[in-house]
């Protein structure tokens, strides 16, 4: 039987976003590594390659696809309380040793994983989620930047079919992926890991392409929303927090920014739960900063009002969350407070459903 690696190399097509070099190599600027592939050789994701001077990449398969919640991705600011149909591919061009979703972002790396995929067309995709009442489709799981070739193809079709599209990605991104992404994709979740370049090297890549990135992401009009997984004795740090805090400010103090719990996982199993008194540390110091929605998350019910949005302006709540619920949304239609009319930045549309019971609701693991 064919190695997974044999197989993936079947399922791929031209690739976009790669220029020539001499003798031959390609350079794929898919994502911030830019790596100089050889002929015969894959960049370091392991899943774009180069095959006689052409470089190919990821098409026509799906490793997972579920419907959840828009608020799991975490989008706070985006459709609230709408499903949104969740899909995912294999590779990484990190290796994170607390990833979550190693299985799938790790699968071409670690020995462990015994991942499958399915072939999928972007039709079947789009109907998928429409079948689930979703309102968004999402490229996540693995990191969508490698792939992005495949995810235009279904937003495509996802926004031809009035849905919302979006990446919930490590930010690892280059000016040209974001151009190349910007007419299809309308969200954008980056996590911010670190705030420290060692600890990038420690993950497999560099924080400045991140740190540009979160920049280019805002400037060209996506709905971003940053993500720091708060680890103890990693990145928590004061003074780390408050360098986060007040980098995000800067460029804009309407960035929501989801503090989140660390649990141990994969290779990082050394360091203890993330206790509530450190996620609430951090919010206070990304408000100090300036930021206008701080939010805590997965330690449902234990962070206070953290899960919830408050208007800036008059300090009452307009929406309330717990976990992944929406409990009740106050927002008008337009985006505002009820009750002072300011206007909450965010992309809140008309979702096509809202959200339903869980029960039924479409779950697929290749595997």
């Amino acid at each position: 039987m064919a190695t997974l690696a044999a197989q993936l190399a079947r399922q791929t097509a031209p690739a976009e976003l790669w220029r020539p070099l001499d003798r031959n190599r390609v350079e794929c600027f898919a994502c911030g590594h830019r790596c100089p592939i050889p002929p015969g050789f894959a960049g370091v994701c392991k899943v774009r390659f180069n095959r006689g001077g052409t470089l190919y990449a990821p098409t026509g398969y799906v490793n997972a696809v579920f419907c959840d919640p828009i608020e799991k991705k975490p989008f706070f600011h985006a459709l609230p309380g709408a499903r949104a149909l969740s899909f995912g591919m294999l590779g990484c061009d990190l290796h994170c040793g607390y990833c979550q979703n190693w299985v799938s972002s790790q699968a071409l790396r670690d020995f462990r994983s015994r991942l499958d995929f399915e072939a999928l067309r972007p039709a079947d995709l789009v109907a998928m989620a429409l079948r689930q009442g979703a309102a968004a489709a999402i490229s996540t799981y693995n990191e969508p930047l490698i792939t992005a070739e495949w995810a235009v193809e279904v937003f495509r079709e996802a926004k031809a079919a009035g849905l919302t599209t979006g990446f919930v990605s490590n930010g690892n991104a280059t000016p040209e992926v974001l151009e190349y992404i910007r007419p299809w994709v309308d969200l954008y979740k980056v996590d911010l890991k670190s705030f420290d370049d060692r600890r990038y090297h420690e993950l497999g890549g560099r924080l400045a392409p991140v740190l540009d990135s979160i920049g280019r992401i805002h400037q060209m009009g996506f709905w971003l929303e940053v993500v720091t997984l708060v680890i103890p004795g990693f990145n928590d740090s004061d003074a780390e927090l408050r360098a986060i805090g007040e980098f995000l400010a800067g460029i804009s103090r309407d960035i929501p920014w989801h503090i989140t719990a660390f649990h141990p996982d994969y290779k990082m199993t050394g360091p203890a739960h993330t206790p509530p008194e450190t996620l609430f540390r951090a919010a206070e110091i990304g408000s100090a900063a300036g930021l206008r929605y701080v939010y805590a998350g997965n330690l449902p019910g234990f962070t206070g009002d953290l899960e919830d949005t408050r208007c800036p302006s008059c300090a009452q709540t307009l929406i309330a969350r717990r976990g992944f619920q929406v409990l009740r949304n106050r927002l008008t239609a337009a985006g505002e407070c009820p009750d002072c009319g300011a206007t909450i930045p965010g992309r809140w549309g008309s979702p096509l459903r809202q959200q339903a019971p869980a029960a039924g609701l479409l779950h697929i693991r290749c595997g």
